[in-house]
């Protein structure tokens, strides 16, 4: 059996998460996707379930602004956003205020078309790892079924260790594969605390069998042009050949 720390060089689809709600996951898809348009790889990212909003994702949107896309022809099918719930709540309990139910086929259905038609897709999740999906499945479960190597975005803010490390054991627990962290930078973290989280993830990273892959992206004000980042070591080379 592969060992799940080691990315696979035909892995194409990656799931974007966070330790917690508004963490910067929708700013580290899209920049990422900025990353990879810079260095003309054909992708696109997907919203795997929006909550809070109707009609288009909104999250979509951010994606598509930071790099510089317009809207895409997955965008207008839907594929792109297969789930939205008005309430932003979990997706379960969106889903059920609505008298639906999280139609997962539909969600594994729109990745595999984007993933036949592109190079790379970034799925990014609703919340955190363990947010319900449908029943007991929660997303974390979802993604690990589908062998999606995990992106884990995380910050230096005071609280962060302790959710950075649970949603690393929930990835190990569930063998997933994962290809590094996202350090998105907090305007109110102590430099100090920040300095410490960084190396306690690196440290657990090392100790879970995982990359020890940590991608820093630097705090930007509303309205300062999104930076360039260097997201390369999170892919495989393959991506780029």
């Amino acid at each position: 059996m592969q060992d799940p720390s080691e990315p696979r060089a035909d892995v194409r689809v990656f799931f974007i998460s966070g330790i917690d709600t508004g963490v910067g996951k929708t700013v580290a898809t899209g920049l990422m996707s900025r990353f990879l348009r810079a260095r003309g790889v054909d992708h696109c990212t997907v919203k795997m379930v929006q909550t809070g909003c109707d009609g288009f994702s909104e999250d979509l949107d951010a994606h598509r602004a930071i790099a510089g896309m317009p809207r895409l022809p997955e965008d207008v099918e839907g594929l792109t956003a297969p789930q939205i719930f008005k309430f932003p709540a979990s997706a379960a309990l969106a889903a059920r205020l609505e008298g639906r139910a999280v139609d997962l086929g539909a969600i594994e259905r729109a990745v595999a078309e984007c993933a036949r038609r592109r190079r790379a897709v970034l799925v990014e999740g609703a919340g955190g790892m363990l947010v319900p999906l449908a029943g007991d499945l929660l997303a974390a479960d979802f993604a690990a079924a589908r062998g999606w190597p995990l992106v884990l975005v995380s910050c230096g803010r005071l609280g962060s260790i302790n959710h950075t490390v649970l949603s690393l054991e929930a990835a190990a627990a569930r063998r997933m594969r994962v290809a590094g962290v996202v350090w998105n930078g907090h305007p109110g973290a102590d430099p100090a605390i920040d300095e410490d989280a960084r190396a306690e993830t690196l440290r657990h990273l090392r100790r879970l069998g995982f990359p020890e892959v940590l991608v820093r992206v630097p705090w930007t004000p509303a309205g300062a042009p999104p930076p360039d980042v260097d997201f390369s070591p999170l892919f495989p080379p393959s991506l780029f050949a």
